[in-house]
C-alpha cells in the first residue's frame, strides 16, 4: 500500500510537469546574431547567422530585424503605396514565426553569395487587415478568404523582392501587388533579365523550403507554417 501510494505521487508529479511545460512562459530573451552593419555581401557566411541562444519553440512569433540588420524593409501596408490606398498597420514591421525566420536567414546567405539582398514588403498580418482586403478583392487568387485565414496570418509568407548592393530592386517586371497576368510566373513575354531575375528568386526560396503561388511573383509560403494558427495580434510601435 506504502509502494502504491507514492507511485501514484509520482505519476501525478509528471503530468503536472507535463501540463506546465505545455504552458510555459516564452522567455524574452530571443536570439540575437552578430551585427552586420554595413555588411559585405560577398563575405557574409553562414557562420554570420548561427543563434547564441535558441528558443524552445519554433512557432512563436519574433521581429525580423531583431535577428539580423541586413535585410531592406519596404512594408507597404503600413503606407498608402498598395491597393487599398490607404496604411492598415499601424507602423511597419515585420514578424514572422522563428521558423520561417530562420528558413528566411538560410535564404539570404545563398542571395548574399551573389551579390544580392531580399527587400520585405510584407510579413505577417493581423486576421482583421485579412477581412478589410477581402471586403475590397472577395473570391480572387490575390486575397485569401478569411474564414480560413492566409498563411501570411500564420506567420509563415513574405512578400518580397531582390536588391543588389546599392540597394536597387532588381527588375520583376511589374510592381509588388500588380493584379494582372505580367505578374504570374508563367507569364514569359518579359525581357530575358526579368525572367533570370524572377527564376533567381523562385529557385533560391523554393530551396529554403518556401513555395511560390502562380499569381504573384513575390509571394512565398513556408512549407511548415501551413498548418499553424491564424493570429490577430498588433505589435506595438516603438
Amino acid at each position: 500500500m506504502f509502494n502504491k501510494f507514492y507511485f501514484l505521487v509520482l505519476v501525478l508529479l509528471v503530468i503536472a510537469c507535463k501540463k506546465e511545460q505545455q504552458v510555459k512562459v516564452i522567455p524574452t530573451t530571443i536570439i540575437t546574431f552578430d551585427s552586420l552593419s554595413s555588411p559585405t555581401l560577398d563575405t557574409i557566411s553562414l557562420e554570420k547567422f548561427v543563434p547564441k541562444a535558441v528558443p524552445a519553440i519554433d512557432s512563436i512569433f519574433v521581429k525580423l530585424s531583431d535577428y539580423s540588420d541586413v535585410f531592406e524593409y519596404d512594408i507597404k501596408y503600413a503606407t498608402s503605396d498598395n491597393f487599398l490606398k490607404q496604411p492598415v498597420y499601424d507602423c511597419a514591421a515585420c514578424y514572422l514565426r522563428y521558423k520561417t525566420v530562420t528558413a528566411l536567414l538560410a535564404a539570404q546567405v545563398d542571395f548574399a553569395k551573389q551579390g544580392y539582398r531580399l527587400k520585405l514588403f510584407d510579413c505577417y498580418r493581423p486576421l482583421d487587415v485579412q477581412k478589410k482586403m477581402w471586403t475590397i478583392l472577395p473570391g480572387t487568387n490575390y486575397v485569401a478568404n478569411p474564414a480560413k485565414g492566409s498563411i501570411h496570418n500564420r506567420g509563415g509568407a513574405v512578400d518580397l523582392t531582390l536588391v543588389d548592393s546599392l540597394g536597387i530592386e532588381l527588375d520583376m517586371g511589374t510592381a509588388f501587388d500588380f493584379f494582372g497576368p505580367e505578374a504570374h510566373h508563367s507569364y514569359t513575354n518579359l525581357p530575358q533579365n526579368v525572367l533570370d531575375n524572377r527564376k533567381l528568386l523562385k529557385n533560391t526560396m523554393e530551396k529554403h523550403n518556401f513555395k511560390s503561388i502562380y499569381s504573384e511573383w513575390w509571394h512565398y509560403n513556408f512549407i511548415p507554417a501551413r498548418y499553424d494558427t491564424v493570429s490577430n495580434f498588433t505589435w506595438e510601435c516603438s
